[in-house]
Order: C-alpha cells, then sequence, then structure tokens
C-alpha cells in the first residue's frame, strides 16, 4: 500500500477508535455520575404496574406511597422512590411493589422489586389503575394553590404524597402531605384523582 492511501485511510482509523469501546464506556460512566432524577407517582405507578400484572393479570391499586430518599433532591410533585401496594381478587392476596431511582440501601434498591404476597381480603378499597388520571405533579400544582401560605411558613419541610380509595365519595384522593406521613403531619391537601379537582384542606 502507498504511503498516500495510508495517510487517506487514517482520519477513518481515528473516528473508528473515537466511537470504540472506550469511547462508550466513558459516555456510560458520565451518565451514571448525574444525580438520580427524582420521578412522578403515576410514572413509578406504571413502572410497577407491568411486573404487578405479570404477578396477576386482574391486579387493582390498593395504595400508592411516595418515599423521601435524601440523596436525591425533591423537585415539586416528584419522588426519589416509590411503593405501590396491589390487590388481586382471583388471588385473594395483596403485594408490595417498590421503586426507586437511588441505591439507599439493601432493602431500597434501585430499580423495581415486590416483596412477598399476603392474603387479602375485599374490602372494597381497590381501584382501578384507569380511575388514576392525575399525577402528582399535577396534584401538588392544585396543592400549592389551596396550600401556599403553609408551603411559604415551612419551607423545608419534606413533602409526602399518598394515594388510597376514599370511602365518602368513592373516588380514589391523592393527599399531599407537608411531612413525613399523615399521622405526623399538621398539614395535607386532598385532590380527587380521576379529576384533579381540590376535594379539602386539612390541619
Amino acid at each position: 500500500m502507498k504511503r498516500r492511501e495510508i495517510l487517506a485511510l487514517a482520519p477513518a482509523a481515528l473516528l473508528l477508535t473515537s466511537c470504540g469501546p472506550d469511547a462508550a464506556e466513558k459516555a456510560a460512566a458520565e451518565k451514571a455520575a448525574l444525580p438520580a432524577e427524582p420521578i412522578t407517582g403515576l410514572r413509578a405507578l406504571y413502572q410497577m404496574y407491568g411486573m404487578a400484572r405479570n404477578w396477576a393479570p386482574d391486579v387493582k391499586v390498593l395504595r400508592i406511597a411516595s418515599i423521601n430518599v435524601s440523596q436525591v433532591k425533591p423537585q415539586p410533585g416528584k419522588s426519589g422512590a416509590w411503593q405501590t401496594i396491589f390487590a388481586s381478587e382471583a388471588k385473594a392476596q395483596k403485594r408490595a411493589f417498590t421503586t426507586s431511582v437511588f441505591d439507599v440501601s439493601v432493602t431500597l434498591r434501585k430499580g423495581t422489586f415486590p416483596d412477598t404476597p399476603s392474603q387479602w381480603v375485599d374490602d372494597k378499597r381497590a381501584v382501578a389503575i384507569a380511575q388514576i388520571h392525575t399525577d402528582t405533579d399535577k396534584a401538588f400544582e392544585v396543592a400549592m394553590a389551596h396550600g401556599g401560605d403553609y408551603a411559604r411558613k415551612n419551607p423545608t419541610m419534606p413533602i409526602s404524597y399518598l394515594l388510597e380509595l376514599d370511602r365518602n365519595v368513592n373516588l380514589p384522593m391523592w393527599r399531599v402531605i407537608w411531612g413525613q406521613s399523615v399521622g405526623t403531619s399538621t398539614f395535607s391537601v386532598l385532590i380527587e384523582a380521576a379529576s384533579g379537582t381540590f376535594m379539602a384542606k386539612q390541619g
């Protein structure tokens, strides 16, 4: 091969080298180094729902709850981890599934994982996933419209999210909670999860 032919091939060889395994590994490392991004409740729900359907095709939702992760920077309407409890009438069982964007501990790992099923006696609190239209970022906006004064007075207080069926109206309800749980919170806002309508504030 002549010298000028070798020189002509050199740029192509360099291009192939730059796109080789080293470049791919570098890109993967850079992506892994980025801060973990929190996700909304519905996004987390659908990540868990596919796995839950493999367990029981007739699954419904009993409860969705956010899990605050200190290593993940909070964003309005989003959380670093979520847990959904699904129920199956056919199996007479309920089962918790958890999804997280960060490896917190042995029991809360990055990804989606199921717990062991347990007995469930149908108490009519299960919700079809098709009834849940409002995501937690929208629920947060509605909560702020009715609880902005409390939020401004407590700017560092963590915000949690909980969805359950409200027996009084027989509809799924998001509860936006200022604090770690309903039991320890002094203020929360209820939003109907089908339409996103404000229902009440407590505290």
